[in-house]
């Protein structure tokens, strides 16, 4: 009888750790490539480049830790005046949408309701980096990139698996880091702080970038080597998703291009530049054959980590991981159709 007794509690204590010891060692670590918009994407058409870490949280905008459970992660990045900070963090769904749950996700949009969003998530959050006027009003800045991201431009998604102890180092790097502002467009832009991340993660992931962009840091350069280390380590599952412009009357972001894809597919620079310099024309268009072309997903399922809070929690396994799955906001279900969408990873905790 005490054996039977001992071996009892011993697959009782089993079973335990498997119900509610995590599932898996893993998260993921995101590259955002982010669709130009406005009348600054319409010279500037490489668009803008952020980190989504799924199991990585944080107590305020500039200090990272591990999430907890029922946390969703924060996108990072570098932007130009915001506080003086060099990097701000923010939650997934906030930087999305500017509110705190997905279920209050609007299904269209106007510029009106943007700035309302905005200015109350600003109000409710951000007053430490984005202060009222005396007046009470928002104040202008660059705060407004913090959040609500999707109702100004279509986002692409790259994926990797990531440990908990890269998740780790991620959060030291970060904490440890002098935070203060040193956005350069050229040379320290947000493509080159996405690149920083990456590079320290998975050494040897992003090389150099060619002529093709004037060997300058690109998002366009950072999903392409992304994509290419990825299919040269199949251990790290990377998969694309997209995130869909949210509908309404706010205008459509663009393509995203590449330095030297820009000029080739534009009429108004390459034929004048062809008239007047045809060697360099010819070298435009062969740095961008050779090194430039690269088509962003846009047959990628919808991301869908946009589970709301009501639905209830099921267990499967799709893609040789265990996934949940989840109800996306309204709009996105309407363009899901047949389009196998990736689910919610149980593992997880302008230019």
């Amino acid at each position: 009888m005490p054996r039977l007794r001992q071996a009892a509690n011993f697959l009782a204590a089993a079973l335990c750790l498997a119900l509610f010891a995590p599932l898996s060692a893993h998260a993921n670590i995101s590259l955002l490539v982010e669709e130009p918009f406005g009348t600054f994407g319409g010279f500037n058409p490489t668009g803008h480049a952020a980190v989504y870490l799924d199991n990585v949280c944080a107590d305020s905008p500039t200090r990272l830790r591990l999430c907890h459970t029922g946390e969703m992660g924060v996108v990072i990045s570098r932007y130009h005046r915001v506080d003086g900070y060099d990097w701000v963090a923010i939650p997934l769904i906030p930087y999305l949408y500017a509110v705190e749950d997905i279920e209050d996700v609007p299904e269209t949009a106007t510029v009106t309701l943007e700035k309302e969003l905005r200015d109350r998530y600003r109000r409710a959050h951000l007053l430490s980096l984005a202060p009222s006027k005396e007046d009470g009003s928002a104040p202008g800045g660059e705060w407004i990139q913090l959040i609500g991201s999707s109702y100004d431009r279509r986002i692409f998604g790259f994926q990797l698996l990531t440990t908990r102890e890269q998740d780790e180092g991620i959060i030291a790097r970060l904490n440890d880091s002098h935070n203060r502002g040193q956005f350069n467009l050229f040379y320290r832009n947000c493509a080159d702080f996405a690149r920083s991340i990456l590079r320290s993660t998975f050494p040897g992931s992003i090389p150099r970038n060619s002529m093709a962009d004037f060997w300058l840091t690109t998002p366009k350069h950072l999903a392409r080597s992304v994509t290419k280390f990825g299919a040269k380590n199949p251990e790290l599952k990377f998969h694309t998703f997209q995130i869909p412009q949210v509908p309404g009357s706010i205008s459509r972001s663009r393509r995203v291009d590449g330095i030297a894809e820009s000029l080739v597919r534009s009429k108004k620079y390459i034929v004048p530049l062809a008239f007047f310099s045809p060697t360099t024309a010819a070298s435009l268009m062969a740095a961008y054959i050779g090194t430039g072309r690269f088509k962003m997903p846009k047959d990628a399922p919808l991301m869908a980590e946009l589970q709301t809070p009501s639905q209830p929690v099921g267990i499967m396994i799709a893609d040789d991981r265990i996934q949940l799955p989840v109800t996306p906001p309204p709009f996105v279900e309407a363009k899901m159709c047949s389009t196998v969408v990736p689910l919610l990873e149980a593992e997880g905790g302008g230019n």
